[in-house]
């Protein structure tokens, strides 16, 4: 069954994408589905840092489920709302005000890649396959979707990965920086619960707005919410979690932070 599943273990909440059968292809419902889920986790007080990974081992995400296009695409509606949902979806991770981790097994292809690059944070297994296959597919990809490569791995290697649409490795997704970590698929598991954990433990409202700040670098001025920037920074001061730190601090102890 092709659907979005979600979990809460703590301070971490995972979304994972199940449609097994087509290597988690995402189908129009699935692009739905997924913003909901981390709008939800995004509101939720408990929640401190998201996950978004793949069922199994053999796939992150390999793409749209193009077995759907014909019938999705075969208007100027259907075409128009198809597109709506994905970019809801690829949108979502970068307005979240939590860090949002993508955890990377197996392949990774178009949507799925374009998904990762929305994730703040990306760790792969050493046999994660990388593709954009849109100049194969005869795809037009949108300017917002590139600006995010071209911000995480440069003009050079976007326009690579873009023009040839040839598959990449887990160490060139390293050396390009699309990824921050390649780990033994035996070992994936254990690092990425070690980077919620690191990330649970700080103040929510310091990660919240270095999460802002960071996305705020990279927006086009006509974006930028400067006013609400500054603000971010100013409540972090004002907090009690900064008090909290510093007397931590003083007193050799691990910060209990409360995110007000």
């Amino acid at each position: 069954m092709a659907e979005i599943l979600t979990a809460k273990n703590g301070a971490v909440g995972t979304i994972t994408i199940s449609n097994p059968t087509k290597m988690n292809a995402m189908s129009v419902q699935m692009w739905t589905d997924l913003p909901k889920a981390i709008r939800a986790f995004d509101a939720d007080p408990e929640v401190r840092v998201i996950v978004i990974t793949g069922v199994g081992d053999k796939a992150f995400v390999s793409g749209a489920d193009i077995s759907q296009f014909d019938k999705l695409r075969s208007s100027a509606k259907t075409q128009d709302d198809y597109d709506n949902a994905v970019a809801d979806s690829m949108v979502a991770p970068v307005e979240c005000s939590k860090p949002i981790i993508g955890k990377i097994r197996g392949f990774c292809f178009g949507g799925g890649l374009g998904l990762a690059a929305a994730c703040d944070i990306r760790i792969c297994s050493e046999d994660a396959t990388f593709r954009m296959p849109a100049a194969r597919l005869g795809l037009g990809y949108g300017h917002k979707g590139i600006k995010r490569f071209t911000d995480i791995i440069g003009l050079a290697n976007a326009t690579d990965i873009f023009v040839t649409a040839r598959r990449f490795d887990a160490p060139d997704a390293l050396r390009m920086g699309f990824v921050s970590r390649v780990c033994a698929g035996s070992e994936i598991d254990a690092v990425v619960d070690q980077y919620t954990k690191m990330i649970a433990e700080n103040a929510p409202l310091t990660v919240a707005a270095s999460k802002f700040n960071i996305r705020q670098v990279c927006a086009h001025p006509d974006e930028q919410d400067m006013d609400r920037a500054v603000q971010m920074v100013k409540n972090c001061f004002a907090s009690e979690d900064f008090k909290e730190g510093r007397t931590a601090f003083m007193e050799k102890r691990p910060a209990q932070f409360k995110g007000r």
